[in-house]
């Protein structure tokens, strides 16, 4: 058994490695080939990176000597150097909050971050377009994010917060990322201009709807089932996806009048084919209603995530 736990431990490590890797080069082909040469800030502390590294191009581009040959402040300060440095004091919250390994994986993300975003900045862009570099760069940065938040890693930045605040409200990782973005979109339009903030709050809306679409877990589903196989069906969802069950007897069908009981329950999006799996086993006649939930209030069961 300990065996079997080992191996199921270095899959999941092999998984996290690569979702942040996959992350790390969709961040820097958003970066170089679409936002930054289409003035389009992104979301989070990616495009708080964007707008100091913005602020000393325009206004402190300064050049120095060093004992290595001259050097400007924009390479000290670029984005990728910044967005590490903007990380760092979130590290120490997600290490806290949400967990070790989770915070491990979170720092290779944006190590591999950095390194991509300089590696890649070479790449000549596609276009200048701003309207098309912030779509495409959305649809690219989101996936990658999505990815990542999928195999229980962190990108950094707003995504740790956006994880501990829907633990204590329950509000979407997207959602918050978008409330938090409102002051990027107006320093956005103070640093460049108001058409290019506009165009960053499309990138920004775009990306978190991406990111939820792809961040299944964080969608709660009502099931309700009305079965005549109450015990296997109970016993076969609580066994495969811990969840409590609400069971309402003496239910009656209208066309046979037969007698069936009906079972309520909350799962995430993520978990519905686990549910399949386990009402085919259990019981493949019963019937299953799915309908999307838009509050729970009271206790809900999350996996820690580590």
């Amino acid at each position: 058994m300990q065996e079997i736990d080992r191996l199921i431990r270095r899959h999941q490590n092999w998984s996290r490695l690569t979702a942040a890797f996959f992350y790390s080069i969709c961040v820097a082909l958003a970066l170089n080939m679409f936002w930054e040469p289409g003035g389009v800030f992104a979301s989070g502390v990616t495009g708080a990176a964007q707008l100091l590294a913005t602020v000393v191009r325009k206004w402190f581009n300064v050049s120095f000597g060093t004992p290595f040959g001259p050097m400007a402040t924009t390479d000290l300060f670029s984005t990728g150097t910044l967005l590490f440095l903007l990380n760092v004091p979130l590290f120490v919250v997600a290490w806290k909050q949400i967990g070790h390994r989770f915070t491990m994986f979170t720092f290779l993300a944006v190590i591999f971050s950095t390194v991509m975003i300089r590696l890649l900045g070479v790449v000549k862009p596609l276009t200048t377009d701003p309207i098309v570099c912030a779509i495409f760069g959305a649809v690219i940065n989101g996936l990658g994010t999505g990815f990542a938040l999928r195999n229980n890693i962190s990108t950094g930045g707003l995504d740790i917060v956006g994880i501990v605040w829907r633990k204590k409200t329950g509000a979407t990782i997207g959602s918050v990322n978008i409330a938090i973005n409102i002051v990027i979109i107006f320093l956005a339009g103070f640093v460049n201009d108001w058409p290019h903030a506009l165009y960053s709050a499309l990138a920004i809306f775009i990306n978190g709807r991406v990111m939820d679409a792809m961040y299944t877990r964080q969608q709660r589903l009502q099931v309700m089932i009305v079965t005549d196989q109450q015990k296997a069906v109970v016993n076969e969802i609580q066994n495969t996806l811990r969840r409590g069950i609400t069971i309402v007897h003496d239910a009656e069908g209208a066309f046979h009048h037969e007698e069936k009981t009906i079972l309520f329950t909350i799962i995430t999006r993520a978990e519905i084919y686990d549910l399949e799996d386990a009402m085919r086993r259990s019981d493949p006649y019963a019937f299953v209603s799915i309908t999307q939930s838009v509050k729970i209030m009271g206790h809900f069961y999350e996996p820690k995530t580590d």
